[in-house]
């Protein structure tokens, strides 16, 4: 064997050698890049390289952003934590007592509405706490009449609101959802949705009744639980006449009302997806029910916190983003968790503007 052939087969050695490491190298930056585009919630084709080794990260991620980019149409703000009544399945609890100063909600309210924003519902805790209704009065008016929208929403337990709110602001107020889990008196106060031994019922009638004075339309919503599971509420229900009827399947969020860190423990209010059935199958004469298992519920809505930040419930308790107040609408969107296909298969788009309901009053 000569020294030139010994050179050449060493040369030929060093050059696969070389190609190995390449490919080997590649095939790394490949799963970086892919690694780091899943991680800030980008979904898409496989980033591959050019035959130049390079490859344009900016127009991948305009590319995919643009694919995935979600529209608020619909957000659920819940503004205040605070509640006076205690349910014990409750899955927005009592964390914090901060609410944002009401010249920065509607700063985020506006930042919304340029993002596509069409309905907004208010919720808690519960919204008519924070300075006896007033402060919720005032987004409701600014929404509906600053920024024009469609719908504005509100969900409340009704124990706080008095017939002035109405005259004040009802006139800006498309729809009041108040939740109500049982007509059985007894039943509401071992679920907590009740302060002290005041008749959460009556406040029930007693709003249903303003609504249909100063024309806002009037929705029920009821959290299937341990509790209720067997009763019949069918002939309530018609008499109330509501416009909608949600159905919510009990459902527990780590931190909230499950977990180390909870301030609520739910694991007792929990029911099977075959009782749920059970109870829908039993009401299924009721044109205005609409129901929400778990699955509907973790990923099918826009929330933002007292803080503005979207939460992401898919992993089974609330990942919050940055607040669009510090970032906007577009970056913190992609870390909401929202599915808008199911979004649509829970009937979330449907004519929530009163306007174009034709009640009659």
């Amino acid at each position: 064997m000569t020294d030139s052939w010994r050179l050449a087969m060493s040369f030929s050695t060093q050059v696969v050698f070389v190609k190995m490491s390449l490919q080997l190298c590649i095939s790394n930056i490949q799963h970086i890049f892919a690694t780091v585009l899943a991680w800030i919630g980008v979904r898409g084709p496989q980033v591959r390289l050019t035959s130049t080794g390079k490859v344009n990260l900016v127009k991948v991620l305009q590319k995919n952003i643009s694919q995935t980019a979600t529209t608020p149409s619909s957000v659920n703000y819940h503004f205040t934590r605070q509640c006076n009544y205690k349910c014990g399945f409750c899955f927005h609890t009592a964390k914090t007592s901060f609410v944002l100063p009401i010249e920065e909600a509607k700063r985020g309210l506006q930042l919304l509405k340029q993002s596509g924003l069409e309905k907004m519902n208010f919720s808690g805790g519960e919204p008519f706490l924070q300075d006896r209704g007033d402060f919720l009065g005032k987004l409701v008016q600014y929404c509906k009449q600053d920024l024009h929208l469609p719908s504005v929403s509100i969900v409340s337990n009704g124990s706080l609101i008095r017939e002035k709110w109405f005259q004040k602001y009802g006139q800006y107020l498309d729809i009041l959802a108040i939740s109500c889990d049982s007509f059985d008196e007894d039943t509401n106060q071992t679920i907590g949705r009740a302060q002290g031994r005041k008749s959460h019922l009556d406040n029930l009638f007693k709003v249903r009744e303003w609504c249909r004075d100063y024309k806002v339309a009037f929705k029920i919503n009821s959290v299937i639980n341990t509790f209720n599971v067997n009763e019949d509420m069918r002939e309530n229900i018609s008499e109330l006449n509501p416009v909608r009827w949600k159905v919510f399947q009990c459902l527990l969020i780590d931190g909230e009302n499950a977990g180390e860190n909870s301030l609520r423990e739910a694991e007792r209010f929990v029911i099977s997806d075959q009782l749920f059935q059970d109870f829908l199958d039993r009401h299924s004469t009721i044109s205005c029910l609409v129901p929400e298992s778990n699955q509907k519920m973790r990923d099918s809505y826009l929330i933002l916190d007292e803080y503005m930040r979207f939460l992401d419930c898919r992993e089974g308790r609330k990942d919050p983003s940055k607040s669009i107040l510090d970032v906007g609408v577009e970056e913190a969107i992609q870390f909401s968790g929202f599915d808008e296909k199911m979004f649509l298969k829970r009937g979330g788009k449907y004519v929530w503007s009163k306007a174009d309901m034709r009640l009659e009053w």
